[in-house]
Parts: structure tokens; C-alpha cells; sequence
């Protein structure tokens, strides 16, 4: 069945593997999702990440990432941004929860978090909030 919206159906498969203490998630492979496990990745919300191309259909296996106690490292991941309702926002992003959680917005310069588009000093459609 085809997904009209691959960005809520990752973010889904990675709410639903962590709340069902999964160590992995296959999620189908694109461009756009490649860049937020990156990007996820690198803020330390996931182990790792990793492209396989071997299959008929190539996708990505991402390693969650646990506490000490057991518990998700992602304690909040909701999509802001719909097919049916846009938001953007300009060069002024807030911040989410005082700077404890992050906006991950789509810009020009490519997928970045809410700090790294105010120190770009761009803005962009806002994909999801994460903390």
C-alpha cells in the first residue's frame, strides 16, 4: 500500500519500535529519510544507521538507542508539519521546550535542526519536533 506521507510513516516505525523495546526498524529507503537518520544520528537519538541497497527494495535499518534503565532514548517525536496543513517558519524559529527538544525543519541548505537554522539564519517548512 503506498504512503502519501513517508516523513509521519518514519516517524511512526521509530515511535512504535521503541515503545515495543525493539533494538531495530526497517523503514523504506529514500533520499529525505536517509538525511533525518543522519541528522537523528548525529543529536544521539539513534545508535546508528545503516543503508541497505542488497534487496529488492532498499531501505533503512536503524538501531534505537536505550538509557541505562531501559527506557527510549526519544521520549517525544511528533510530526508538526501535514500533506493537509504546512507550516513553515522564517528566521526567528523558537525553541522547543527552552532549547531541551529540537525542531527539525526542511531548508534551503538542506535538513537541519532548529539551533543550526537560526545560526544559518534560514527558515523552512518544520518537519517534526523530537525530545
Amino acid at each position: 500500500m503506498p504512503v502519501t506521507d513517508s516523513i509521519a510513516d518514519f516517524i511512526t516505525r521509530i515511535r512504535n519500535a521503541g515503545s515495543a523495546k525493539n533494538k531495530t526498524t526497517d523503514i523504506p529507503y529514500s533520499k529525505l529519510r536517509e538525511n533525518i537518520s543522519k541528522l537523528l544520528l548525529d543529536k544521539g537519538y539513534i545508535k546508528s544507521y545503516t543503508v541497505i541497497t542488497s534487496e529488492q527494495f532498499p531501505f533503512i535499518r536503524v538501531d534505537l538507542k536505550y538509557t541505562a534503565d531501559g527506557q527510549h532514548a526519544i521520549k517525544e517525536i511528533t510530526r508538526v508539519s501535514k500533506p493537509g496543513r504546512r507550516v513553515y517558519d522564517g528566521k526567528d524559529i523558537k525553541r522547543y521546550l527552552g532549547g531541551l527538544g529540537l525542531f527539525i525543519l526542511s531548508t534551503s541548505k538542506g535538513i537541519l535542526t532548529d539551533k543550526e537554522a537560526r545560526d544559518q539564519n534560514v527558515g523552512g517548512e518544520v518537519l517534526f519536533r523530537i525530545y
